[in-house]
């Protein structure tokens, strides 16, 4: 089996405060929670260094474990860090399944959490796994915010970037690239041994990671087994930027969990 945390920090770069802005009636964070409730992980733990996000997180989660919170220290660098820390302060074994769920996925579906987490267990020679979905359209293969991926033959990760990868060379037609068939996108989703965590965090920030601001760049710098699958279902978009989160608001009224805003009602 296998556990879950989500950690949430306040300070976003392009959205300060994410995990706390209102979405569809609820703290975009409680959202997130509730789809990893729903995957049937043995635990599910918020990991943060924000008392804000704390006390907030302790109100919606207080019905399903009164430890639900973790305080972290401030100084990670990345999420995989605040993770690894849960890990020691819980003292899980070394072979436990952690599966990291960033807390910007209010849209995930539980089906994907359990995919990653099986995935990692059906190969025993890897040190964390993560999912992929193709890209559907040139906006999002050149989209930043949209981090791509690309495997070898045998579905592990060779490089993960917040550039088109990989890059057609005959595919652009006056002046821009016109073809992203065969581009995968990276869904922010891990799963990871203990071990692997643990010797993550005992390691300084990558030259990549630090380039490209991705954390998974330090586990492929190290060597790390890192395996790679399709999604079984599609993701849904993550909340990087304020068109984001309307978007995001608006699926989850048509999808009918949530009720449309009235203007006037505070």
């Amino acid at each position: 089996m296998f556990k879950v945390v989500i950690p949430a920090r306040y300070a976003s770069a392009r959205l300060p405060g994410k995990p706390l802005l209102p979405l569809a009636g609820k703290p975009m964070l409680q959202w997130v929670y509730e789809r990893a409730c729903a995957a049937q992980a043995d635990e599910v733990l918020i990991a943060t260094d924000d008392e804000r996000i704390a006390a907030t997180a302790r109100a919606f989660a207080a019905g399903a474990a009164a430890d639900g919170v973790v305080m972290t220290s401030a100084a990670h660098a990345s999420g995989t860090d605040r993770v690894a820390e849960v890990a020691r302060r819980r003292g899980w074994d070394d072979r436990q399944i952690v599966v990291n769920v960033q807390g910007d996925e209010p849209l995930l579906p539980p089906q994907l959490i359990r995919q990653v987490a099986a995935l990692l267990e059906h190969h025993p020679g890897a040190d964390i796994a993560t999912l992929a979905t193709p890209i559907g359209s040139v906006a999002e293969y050149l989209d930043p915010n949209v981090v791509k991926v690309v495997a070898d033959s045998a579905l592990r990760a060779l490089y993960f970037s917040r550039a088109p990868i990989p890059w057609h060379r005959d595919g652009v037609v006056d002046g821009g690239q016109a073809q992203w068939q065969g581009a995968r996108r990276h869904v922010g989703l891990y799963a990871y041994r203990v071990a692997a965590l643990r010797r993550l965090a005992a390691l300084p920030p990558s030259p990549l990671e630090v380039i490209e601001k991705l954390e998974q760049l330090r586990a492929l710098e190290a060597g790390c087994g890192f395996r790679v699958a399709d999604g079984v279902v599609p993701p849904g978009p993550d909340v990087n930027t304020p068109a984001d989160l309307e978007r995001v608001a608006a699926l989850l009224v048509a999808s009918g969990v949530a009720v449309p805003a009235i203007a006037g009602r505070s």
